[in-house]
């Protein structure tokens, strides 16, 4: 059963068909339903189901936390890693996750995360994306920057063998950017998720066998 929604007075016809796809959403059903705190859970499951860069990971980084989903499946696929998160919006707690609020692109993160995770992350996740202003060009070129300040960061904290897996937009990571992937990772991989709706233009990057270490930082 579709189910629809009212145009209520105030509501512009955007809000309400965003609305109406999160109800019949099957993703957002099952999610509510398993208690997860975003569909994107799915999307993290998905990707790892094709990669497997969650499998022995000890030490997880989770770029863009809010609300918790990824991390959520983080800590039910490897309940013995040690996960922090960072995000500039504020996040409910979740066992055992260290979740700092501030932005990633402040001086301090870095280190606030380093401080946090007690040695070489694992594993470095990003779902972070910026805020969209309408304009194509100019929204791709926000979430890249994004994306290649956490492959900086990553190369920072990963330990030989580690992974960075990171959202980009329709077309995935631009030539530069593919470019300092392989020459720090072993495979790099662009990928959609079932669960990352058909008319989204996010994809992701997944990289894998980090070639460098934590104690010797790659220049990017």
């Amino acid at each position: 059963m579709v189910t629809r929604v009212k145009t209520a007075k105030g509501r512009k016809v955007g809000s309400t068909k965003w609305l109406e796809r999160q109800l019949n959403d099957p993703y957002v059903k099952r999610a509510k339903a398993e208690g997860y705190r975003s569909r994107a859970a799915y999307k993290l499951t998905e990707l790892d189901q094709r990669f497997g860069f969650l499998k022995g990971a000890q030490r997880v980084v989770d770029l863009g936390i809010a609300p918790g989903g990824w991390s959520q499946v983080v800590r039910k696929m490897v309940p013995k890693a040690v996960v922090v998160g960072i995000d500039l919006l504020p996040t409910d707690p979740l066992e055992g996750v260290t979740i700092l609020q501030m932005d990633f692109m402040d001086d301090e993160a870095p280190e606030r995360l380093r401080e946090a995770l007690g040695g070489p992350a694992d594993l470095v996740l990003s779902d972070m994306a910026a805020n969209t202003v309408g304009h194509p060009q100019t929204d791709h070129l926000r979430t890249m920057a994004l994306v290649e300040a956490g492959l900086l960061f990553a190369t920072e904290i990963l330990r030989p063998g580690g992974a960075y897996v990171a959202k980009v937009l329709a077309g995935g990571a631009d030539n530069d950017l593919v470019a300092e992937l392989k020459k720090n990772f072993a495979a790099v991989k662009h990928a959609k998720p079932p669960a990352s709706r058909k008319g989204s233009s996010e994809w992701y990057v997944v990289a894998q066998g980090f070639k460098g270490g934590a104690e010797s930082p790659v220049e990017v």
